[in-house]
């Protein structure tokens, strides 16, 4: 099982929303078997804190949906330290709450689908997962309907990626 902390900065997460994301992320864990426990932080933010992160981290003067920080992610040079006995963190995934309900409005369908979507998204991303080239998007969008449907969060076909 994954090792989740979750942050809600909005105070607008309910109970069921968390429960949605913990155990959609759990399952999406199981799927691409990733090694218990494994450490990974949710933090739900506003539009206002998601469009500063995107601006400071991306160079991106707007407010986003999801951004994701992957802690083993290498950049050149730089050398992996794992230590033995200590647990993997994948690092952190932002979800701006505003955005998943203005997102849900409209794509046309409910709020827990979007952030359900924005989680698994995030998951895949901290996972080594892009969409930068067409054949890494379809491998990676792929991925993110398999886990949503086979949950239960499947999407219309009229619904974007």
């Amino acid at each position: 099982m994954l090792s989740i902390d979750f942050l809600d900065e909005t105070g607008k997460v309910t109970e069921t929303d968390l429960e949605l994301v913990e155990g959609l992320l759990q399952h999406a864990a199981k799927i691409e078997n990733v090694e218990d426990g494994t450490e990974l932080s949710v933090t739900f933010v506003t539009n206002e804190a998601i469009h500063e992160i995107n601006r400071e981290y991306r160079h991106k003067d707007a407010p986003t949906d999801v951004i994701s920080f992957a802690l083993e992610e290498m950049g050149e040079g730089e050398t992996a330290i794992v230590a033995e006995g200590m647990p993997r963190i994948l690092g952190d995934v932002i979800i701006s709450i505003d955005r998943t309900r203005e997102q849900a409005e409209q794509f046309g369908h409910s709020f827990e689908r979007e952030l359900g979507f924005l989680a698994v998204h995030g998951l895949l991303h901290v996972l080594g997962y892009d969409h930068m080239v067409p054949e890494d998007e379809k491998i990676m969008f792929g991925k993110q309907d398999e886990i949503l449907e086979s949950y239960g969060l499947s999407r219309d076909t009229n619904e974007r990626h």
